[in-house]
């Protein structure tokens, strides 16, 4: 209403004004030719600048402008002609010569004999109030050339009263706010509000993602109510937030500058602008203001195989933590993404069975309709043998950075078809969840796919009576954040059944606090406090957990502390360990804790003097300006020594959001029996079980079995290598932001910014009847890259510049326990091992004859390794196991 208000307005004070025979917009005289220097520059550089300038370069010309016709009857509404001649084109910013890629060059030579003939053709502009009507110019004319002019009529755009509209220019349509002030006008462009035919895509998560800034402003100095001098600057800032270094800028400047008058051509006659334009040119057609697609060609570049087999050797399996792997991977996702299926297939088939799944993994990651259709070709999921190859292309979507309806479909229609293996189509329904929550953030819950995916997921666990089939369907529910499936999963966290109640439970700490209900709190305290049944003290600690992170009160608070002594000897040392980690690392509960503990008869020295090896722990693994990792580690032992849950979280926070990198659960039960010991309450008639689940950048993953049942065990334990089963392996598209920047001088800028990162989890267990020793472990090796690229190619200069930055690391959590006496010793390690890294900035101007300039730059360190602080208590420990060890 607001808007509809100010137009109004607007449009009467330009009424008003016409009335009084003030001018809307500049007039030009008739029979006067006004002579114009312009001079339009694209400079790319980082963010901040940098030492050896920046790459890019400055078109410059005169123009001349004079009146064509002039409707009689509204004297701001004129059909101008504009005339661009001696054309030059020179770097930017001050080269040295060896670095100009320019030198001796002249604007026929870059340009081409009929491009610069095109552009110094004669064009015509239709103003009325100051506005382009109309934009002619000849079809025929290269769609560069045309874009060039466009930016010259655009920036002839003005009004001479302030008020705010939408206008049509090379940009798009965009919404544009004018300030006079005394022979003065401020343009103001919000390139937010630009509509154009090219769009891009972004990674939605704010933590992996990226930011622009953008500003365009022009500043109008006016003489007698005509243009004297037009300066216009727009910037554009992109900058990934995880690191703001890796950041560049394009910046894009005009200058039209009134040289002096001069007679000019007499008026044409004529009723109206059509009428007009085709008696000066048949030829000269409306071809519209709004910039046009252009379409450059990559000449002398391999083709999608050619680029395969140069890349091959660095995506072999031995490579994968190095960055070699993951740069490999971006740039093959480049080349994949402007290819055909039967390119794409063409490299599927001929890949080594080694370097394979890594391929999957970029095809996947490509996300174009022709990658998907390859991989849906490719795949035979009747085929139980092609586990690993599937399981793959299902993470790969899992992890897709920009899903679209089609590759769940796709997967709609894989679950209804035939699968080989039971793995692969709990794998398939699990991902589904993952795309339903990225479609949904991304505005498309009630697409039909969508819809028919929630209405499955949902009705999934209360449709069948197999165990497996009903965790298959709450994983997927967990990995789609439906708040519809609160209340089902409220349901499963009192079941009978302890691996719904687990899943159920670490599902409803994933949900925003305010969706947690009174309802849903209290289901939650019941299974915690056992008000209806007996649960695993693993529920108990799962149950605990969401009551701690849901905005507890001081009752809930107060009650969860006089549990602590009435609990299994290792469940009360793991509370206490938690309320003291939350209190120490000042967690959203802290503040209602320290209020609780406070009354004695909740806090006093017998609650809080309870001995035991369980343990929960939270720390930094790295603060900067742009985000926080934290980790932690939480531990729970059986009243016999033998690991019950171990649970390591990596999580990173930046621009207000919170993202759940890594989450490595290890559960085992049902193990007493090994050694002769006694299970805790509620726990004598569980099976032999140890497994491992993975979270992994908010996607739940299939969890992995080490062993189900006694026999299973026990064959396992004499088969144990030492070696530890992998849980995910691969390549993952982490950032991926592709965007064209439409520049108002006509001039158009590609932005690619892209992190991949290569990654290897594993995990294994191993127990020693002899030593009494069981021991755990989780090891994580990967690789990152992140490149952001920006670009502006017109087909007759190609200039741009790349940053980037790596890393290789290695992050290991080991947990040896003792259990040959009680108290038993337990020595827990997370140890980084050193790593490199290193950021790169290049920079290249290129021309259409091959010649071209690159300049490089790159810094390079050493980050030492450490072993991550844990409580004092665990360091005593870990020198007892030493030594006893020796």
């Amino acid at each position: 209403m607001l808007t509809l208000v100010v137009f109004l307005l607007c449009t009467a004070s330009s009424v008003s004004a016409s009335a009084k025979g003030g001018a809307a917009g500049p007039r030009l005289n008739n029979n006067q030719l006004y002579k114009f220097s312009y001079s339009t520059e694209v400079l790319v550089d980082r963010d901040r600048g940098s030492r050896e300038g920046s790459a890019g370069y400055r078109i410059s010309s005169d123009v001349d402008v004079s009146l064509v016709w002039r409707d009689p009857s509204s004297k701001d509404d004129q059909l101008i002609r504009l005339a661009i001649s001696n054309v030059r084109i020179e770097p930017a910013s001050h080269r040295p010569e060896k670095k100009n890629v320019l030198r001796g060059s002249t604007a026929e030579s870059v340009l081409g004999k009929t491009k610069l003939a095109a552009l110094t053709k004669p064009f015509l502009v239709h103003l009325r109030n100051g506005k382009a009507k109309g934009f002619y110019s000849y079809w025929a004319e290269p769609a560069t050339i045309k874009n060039l002019k466009r930016g010259l009529a655009s920036l002839l755009q003005v009004q001479l009263n302030t008020g705010k509209v939408i206008e049509n220019d090379v940009s798009g349509r965009c919404t544009v706010e004018y300030k006079a002030v005394k022979g003065q006008v401020t343009r103001t462009k919000i390139l937010d509000t630009c509509k154009t035919a090219e769009t891009g895509f972004t990674t939605h998560s704010q933590v992996l993602g990226v930011t622009r800034k953008s500003s365009s402003v022009t500043v109008f100095t006016l003489e007698d109510g005509f243009i004297r001098l037009a300066v216009a600057e727009e910037m554009h800032s992109l900058a990934v937030n995880a690191r703001r270094t890796v950041a560049a800028k394009v910046v894009s400047r005009q200058t039209l500058t009134l040289t002096g008058t001069e007679a000019g051509p007499l008026e044409a006659a004529g009723k109206d602008v059509p009428g007009v334009v085709k008696s000066i040119d048949a030829k000269l057609a409306a071809v519209g203001i709004v910039a046009e697609k252009v379409k450059t060609q990559c000449k002398g570049c391999p083709s999608l195989f050619e680029h395969w087999q140069a890349q091959q050797k660095q995506l072999e399996p031995e490579t994968l933590s190095k960055a070699v792997a993951p740069r490999s991977f971006l740039a093959l996702i480049q080349s994949i993404r402007k290819s055909s299926k039967d390119e794409i297939l063409k490299v599927l088939k001929s890949a080594s069975k080694k370097s394979l799944p890594q391929v999957v993994d970029a095809v996947t990651s490509s996300q174009t309709a022709a990658s998907l259709d390859a991989m849906l070709d490719f795949l035979n999921f009747t085929d139980a043998k092609g586990l690993v190859l599937q399981e793959r292309f299902l993470y790969a979507c899992g992890f897709a950075s920009h899903p679209n309806e089609r590759m769940l479909q796709a997967l709609v229609d894989i679950s209804k078809g035939k699968i080989g293996s039971p793995d692969i189509k709990e794998s398939v329904v699990i991902i589904m969840g993952a795309l339903v929550h990225k479609l949904c953030q991304n505005g498309g819950c009630n697409l039909p796919t969508v819809v028919q995916v929630k209405k499955m997921i949902l009705d999934g666990p209360g449709s069948t009576q197999v165990e497996s089939e009903v965790q298959m369907y709450l994983l997927a529910l967990k990995n789609s954040l439906l708040p519809e499936a609160i209340p089902i999963f409220t349901k499963y966290a009192e079941s009978e059944v302890g691996a719904y109640n687990t899943i159920a439970l670490t599902a409803l700490q994933r949900y925003d606090v305010k969706l947690m209900t009174d309802e849903v709190k209290r289901t939650v305290n019941r299974v915690y406090h056992q008000n209806r049944r007996i649960y695993e003290k693993n529920v108990r600690a799962a149950a605990a957990d969401v009551i701690l992170s849901s905005n507890p009160s001081y009752i809930e608070i107060k009650n969860l502390l006089l549990s602590i002594g009435n609990l299994p000897h290792e469940m009360n040392k793991y509370m206490l360990s938690k309320i003291q980690d939350i209190i120490r690392f000042q967690l959203p509960a802290s503040k209602v804790i320290r209020q609780a503990m406070k009354d004695t008869i909740s806090h006093n020295y017998d609650r809080f003097a309870k001995v035991g090896s369980s343990s929960a722990f939270s720390g930094f693994m790295a603060q900067s300006a742009d985000v926080t990792s934290t980790y932690s580690l939480d531990i729970l032992y059986s009243g016999s020594g033998i690991l019950r849950r171990s649970n390591m979280n990596i999580y990173g926070a930046g621009k207000g959001a919170t993202l759940h990198g890594l989450q490595v659960a290890i559960e085992a039960q049902g193990l007493e029996s090994l050694i002769a010991a006694t299970p805790d309450e509620g726990e004598k008639d569980l099976d032999s079980f140890a497994g491992m689940s993975a979270l992994l950048f908010d996607v739940q993953l299939r969890p992995v079995t080490f062993f189900k049942g006694y026999s299973d065990l026990m064959s396992k334990m004499f088969s144990m290598t030492g070696e530890p089963m992998n849980v995910v392996k691969g390549l993952i598209l982490l950032t991926d932001h592709s965007e064209v920047i439409q520049l108002q001088s006509g001039l158009k800028a590609s932005a690619e910014f892209q992190g991949g990162l290569a990654i290897d989890i594993s995990g294994g267990m191993e127990i020693s009847l002899w030593y009494r020793e069981s021991k755990t472990s989780v090891n994580n090796r990967g690789a990152l890259v992140v490149t952001g690229n920006v670009t502006v190619d017109m087909d007759f200069m190609r200039t741009g510049m790349e940053v980037s930055f790596e890393t290789e690391a290695s992050l290991d959590f080991i947990t040896t326990v003792q259990f040959s006496e009680y108290p038993f010793l337990v020595c827990i390690q997370m140890d980084k091992t050193t790593f490199p890294f290193s950021e790169h900035l290049t920079k290249y101007d290129s021309l259409p004859s091959g010649k071209n300039v690159v300049s490089r730059k790159s810094k390079k360190q050493l980050v030492p390794g450490s072993e991550f602080p844990l409580h004092q208590e665990n360091s005593n420990m870990c020198k007892r196991v030493f030594d006893s060890s020796w």
